[in-house]
């Protein structure tokens, strides 16, 4: 990764979220596909470029939408390729292989009664192993590193509640969020356990929509309607080795060499940052992102996000649209849109104030991250 990788996002676009019936991921693709080509405005024969996720197939978005790609390439549907679809389309646009390209992502997980578990989804060949244990879920496999955390750091249930608490109130916020009712520490230590010592409000949501974003070469950036928001720099790596147990390390060995090598691409710095939105799945992950990218020391995150820290008019704003655990759970696509609202300046009373630099992370076996800026 270097830093003349470098790319413009132009358009932006989501669906509602929520429950949404009669309704494929690729009819929910193709509406934040034209929601993102009206923001960028352009039409569908603008785009020469095509990265798809989740939907049925990168033939049935470019046939139902007329887009006739140059370059095309369609990925998993895990929430880790949020990243690498962005870190893709910056080097397909570095090399030339298009000009503008669309990334296009639809999830009807709720209709679909998606559970993201068991046997085929994500466990490798470990599942006949792991699977008679209780290890149905991605959830029981953060439970684990919670739970270890828990034992080496001291960090607490009631540290915990603050992510779910702070992502909540960031919720109230959005009128796009699907879950926007307040939470108390009392509310969430009263919540089920699911798996423990994980409540019921340190998951994620599983629901329908959509998210598509739009990008183009820098020095066309200035040819759209809206204000530009560029992707500055992107890495990736891979902890695939005996990824179907939790790492021992939290992904920190990994998150700090993408955290490192995206910030060196952008020429910037931590210190720089205004806000991160992280791949909130389930809470926890949030500690092990910010040890991993060294926004604290390691064990001490639980104590770090206190005091308001990550809220709006902290020192460092996280997941500012309500995350994977209020707004709704688009496996890390909606977070990369809500970054470039941010640096818009569109966010109204959930906006960071003078944001002009966000970084994106996702911590699972392939490990992103992602900054964008204002400014070139």
């Amino acid at each position: 990764m270097t830093a003349a990788l470098r790319a413009a996002v132009v358009g932006v676009g989501t669906t509602t979220f929520g429950r949404l019936p009669g309704l494929s991921a690729d009819d929910l693709g193709g509406w934040a596909l034209r929601e993102a080509l009206a923001d960028a405005g352009l039409t569908a024969a603008d785009v020469d470029g095509l990265i798809t996720s989740r939907v049925s197939s990168y033939e049935a978005i470019a046939a139902d939408h007329g887009i006739q790609p140059r370059w095309v390439t369609h990925l998993p549907p895990e929430g880790r390729m949020s990243g690498v679809a962005v870190h893709t389309a910056l080097a397909a646009l570095a090399t030339g292989q298009c000009r503008t390209v669309a990334l296009v992502y639809g999830n009807d997980g709720a209709s679909a009664r998606a559970t993201y578990g068991g046997a085929g989804e994500g466990y490798g060949t470990s599942a006949s192993l792991v699977l008679p244990y209780g290890m149905t879920s991605p959830g029981a496999f953060y439970a684990m590193m919670l739970q270890r955390h828990r034992a080496r750091y001291g960090t607490s249930e009631e540290q915990l509640a603050t992510i779910a608490m702070t992502f909540r109130d960031h919720a109230r916020l959005n009128p796009n969020a699907v879950m926007r009712k307040p939470i108390s520490l009392e509310d969430y230590l009263a919540s089920p356990f699911i798996v423990e010592p994980m409540h019921l409000l340190d998951y994620c949501l599983i629901n329908d929509g959509g998210a598509a974003m739009i990008l183009t070469v820098p020095e066309a950036a200035a040819d759209h309607p809206r204000p530009p928001v560029y992707v500055l720099g992107a890495a990736q790596a891979g902890q695939l080795v005996e990824s179907d147990f939790p790492p021992d390390d939290f992904w920190a060995d990994a998150l700090s060499t993408v955290g490192l090598r995206a910030l060196a691409a952008a020429g910037r710095d931590r210190a720089d940052v205004d806000a991160l939105m992280i791949y909130d799945n389930f809470s926890p992950n949030v500690l092990f992102t910010l040890e991993g990218l060294g926004y604290c020391p390691v064990g001490e995150s639980g104590r770090f996000i206190q005091g308001g820290r990550i809220g709006l008019g902290g020192e460092l704003p996280i997941n500012t649209s309500g995350g994977h655990l209020s707004e709704s759970y688009m496996q890390g696509w909606g977070l990369s849109v809500e970054a470039v609202r941010q640096l818009r300046g569109e966010c109204g009373p959930r906006q960071v104030e003078g944001a002009s630099l966000v970084q994106w992370s996702c911590s699972s076996p392939v490990v992103t991250s992602v900054i964008y800026g204002k400014e070139l």
